[in-house]
């Protein structure tokens, strides 16, 4: 079977469906070779393509067979390396892996993200609330990109003086995050914020709390202090990841309600919808279309023989729609259970900052159900033309407030 996409391309993924595309690779070539062209000049000739449930969540749980070191996303493993390797929780394995992940871990207990949590409440309630105020206005920036990070600024200690600066930085270094070519106003963004944050780690050296920049700078990973290069890098990668799930997700999940109004109407009616409409709708999205390993010795994956060094992909967003996982996957049905997706991962690597996704969308949900009785789309809805991160850059809303008595 030869498909004829090149998943390489940013605005195959902004443009077209890809669910026909993934079924029939699951069927057909569920581990399928995608050759490079040679003028791309990229490190390795072509990478693996993984399409199925099972074989998805087997190459994540093995992360010495399938490595993350060489690059979680395309983009790297084409380059054949990663700056953060061994150095970034995402794009670190083994005992290394876990002796880092073990430290963030202590920033993500219910003591710490009891007061984010609240926080991410109250920005939802009062966001949402300007904005169905007005009658509507984009979802996406005026709601979707501020509530997270608002939460990443609690988590990592930002203080209230320096966050409106900080947002207004992050949202413009988020911009080009997962574009071909960043714009200048977007580098400085993106040097600018890390500047911050070395400052910061800097002042939490001398005056530590219990934020994760505090963790950071005052932990030690094989018996050795955290590197200020290891604090930035784990900053930028909390700052990103953090981000991303969440904003997607939430705009993703509206749009989904609003082309499904009888399952809103069914949120609507019951609140303990909420749960599993919160995985459903991390399901739909998928926010992060594929995740990036390399192949450490010969192996099979879906009994296909794959060579050590190989660059192998792993696409959730084939995955969480495999009928072999899913019975229809293709309804958005929010009372679906089970759902095992795999939108924050499986295995050693499973998302950090999953706890706090979760309740960034149950947030949206719980407050949509209390103040809007309904809301359409009232313009175009541009994707996102990324082959990594999938989902809507612009979301015009209007809404009905819910009524009074």
């Amino acid at each position: 079977m030869t498909v004829p996409v090149d998943l390489l391309d940013p605005r195959l993924h902004a443009e077209q469906d890809l669910r026909g595309v993934w079924r029939d690779l699951r069927r057909d070539e569920p581990v399928r070779w995608q050759p490079v062209d040679p003028a791309l000049g990229a490190a390795v000739p072509g990478f693996w393509v993984v399409t199925r449930h099972t074989d998805v969540q087997r190459a994540l749980r093995d992360t010495r067979t399938f490595s993350s070191q060489g690059g979680n996303m395309l983009a790297t493993l084409l380059k054949g390396s990663d700056d953060g390797a061994g150095k970034m929780l995402v794009v670190t394995d083994g005992p290394r892996h876990l002796a880092l992940r073990s430290l963030l871990m202590s920033g993500f207990g219910p003591r710490q993200l009891g007061p984010v949590t609240a926080s991410i409440a109250r920005s939802t309630r009062d966001l949402l609330a300007e904005l169905v105020a007005r009658g509507g206005g984009d979802f996406v920036a005026e709601v979707a990109a501020q509530v997270p990070l608002r939460a990443i600024c609690e988590l990592l200690g930002v203080p209230a003086a320096d966050r409106a600066r900080v947002l207004e930085l992050t949202n413009g270094a988020m911009l080009g995050e997962h574009t071909e070519e960043a714009s200048i106003e977007v580098r400085i963004a993106r040097s600018e914020i890390m500047q911050y944050y070395l400052r910061l780690a800097a002042r939490r050296r001398e005056a530590p709390g219990s934020d994760v920049i505090s963790l950071l700078v005052g932990g030690t990973v094989d018996g050795r202090p955290v590197t200020e290069e290891e604090v930035l890098f784990n900053c930028y990668n909390l700052i990103i990841g953090g981000d991303e799930t969440a904003r997607l997700s939430m705009a993703g999940g509206l749009l989904a309600l609003a082309e499904h109004p009888a399952q809103w109407r069914r949120l609507l009616a019951d609140a303990a919808l909420v749960g599993p409409a919160t995985e459903e709708i991390l399901r739909w999205t998928t926010p992060v279309a594929h995740v990036g390993r390399r192949a450490t010795v010969d192996t099979e994956l879906g009994g296909q023989p794959i060579a050590a060094g190989d660059a192998v992909t792993l696409w959730c967003a084939s995955a969480n729609f495999d009928q072999e996982a899913f019975e229809e996957p293709d309804s958005f049905a929010l009372s679906r259970d089970p759902n095992r997706h795999v939108t924050f991962g499986f295995g050693p690597h499973f998302c950090l900052g999953a706890q706090l996704a979760r309740a960034e969308i149950q947030a949206l949900l719980s407050e949509l159900r209390a103040q809007a009785e309904s809301f359409e789309v009232t313009g175009p809805v541009p994707r996102l033309a990324s082959n990594f991160i999938r989902g809507v850059a612009a979301l015009p809303m209007s809404f009905t407030p819910t009524r009074t008595v």
